[in-house]
């Protein structure tokens, strides 16, 4: 039996679109480069988890993995927390985000240790309970530009660590920097969640997990993309997040 961990990661999607000249009419499901590429140099395999199937559902599928994670992308739905767009651009993917909600509750449900990047964040604040900013530019005082389109995941800010949370036995420090990708993001954070992490000038919360026992299972939520973080001695260095999430992965493993 292979020694390597099965971490799934939740699809990205493209929906029907018959005027598409790829796969005319049909959904795609797809992830972006970086995010198999980090996991896979950790040692472990990464493979995309589909949409529901009939006889075989997500909670089925979910159970033959180690680990979950929530992957960025598309804008979360306002309803899906309750809430009217307050512009068309921002109505986001609520197919979406009835697929990544319902993995994150099977994986808790199964006590499979949960990663959310960027949207994958979001997914469990939103699917715990609480909302987001529909808009961080418009939404939030005194804000910093959390996403430019020109320049993407070169646009960075500084992160304030929680003292003795899991980011700083992670990173060895107290401040540090990272991307910054997103144009929503945290309003109120959903009950049982413990901030790991904010941007120092506005206050978004960058990071936090679900504060539960050990033995109970790992929820971990960043809101930037480690993924596209790599070799920069001035950024947290993205193996150490991923080789802790793989860690708690064996953990699972040895006390089932």
């Amino acid at each position: 039996m292979s020694s390597f961990l099965r971490i799934a990661v939740s699809s990205c999607m493209m929906h029907p679109d018959p005027a598409r000249n790829i796969f005319k009419g049909k959904r795609l499901l797809y992830m972006e480069e970086s995010m198999f590429h980090w996991v896979a140099r950790n040692g472990a395999v990464p493979l995309l988890i589909p949409t529901p199937v009939e006889g075989l559902p997500l909670e089925t599928m979910l159970s033959v993995f180690d680990g979950l994670i929530l992957s960025g992308g598309v804008d979360m739905a306002p309803q899906s927390y309750g809430e009217e767009p307050l512009h068309p651009d921002w109505a986001g993917d609520g197919i979406r985000d009835e697929y990544d909600i319902a993995l994150l509750r099977s994986a808790i449900k199964q006590n499979i240790p949960v990663l959310g990047v960027c949207r994958g964040a979001q997914v469990i604040n939103v699917g715990l309970g609480g909302t987001l900013c529909q808009d961080i530019t418009t939404q939030k005082k005194g804000a910093l530009v959390h996403r430019d389109w020109d320049i993407y995941d070169q646009n960075f800010h500084d992160l304030h660590v929680s003292d003795g949370g899991l980011l700083h036995k992670i990173s060895g420090a107290k401040t540090f920097r990272t991307n910054s990708v997103h144009h929503q993001g945290v309003k109120d954070l959903a009950p049982g969640l413990k901030v790991e992490a904010v941007s120092p000038i506005d206050g978004m919360i960058e990071g936090f997990h679900l504060d539960i026992s050990p033995k109970d299972g790992f929820v971990f939520g960043v809101q930037w993309h480690p993924e596209f973080q790599n070799g920069d001695k001035d950024l947290l260095q993205a193996d150490r997040l991923m080789q802790f999430f793989l860690d708690q992965c064996r953990d699972r493993i040895r006390t089932d």
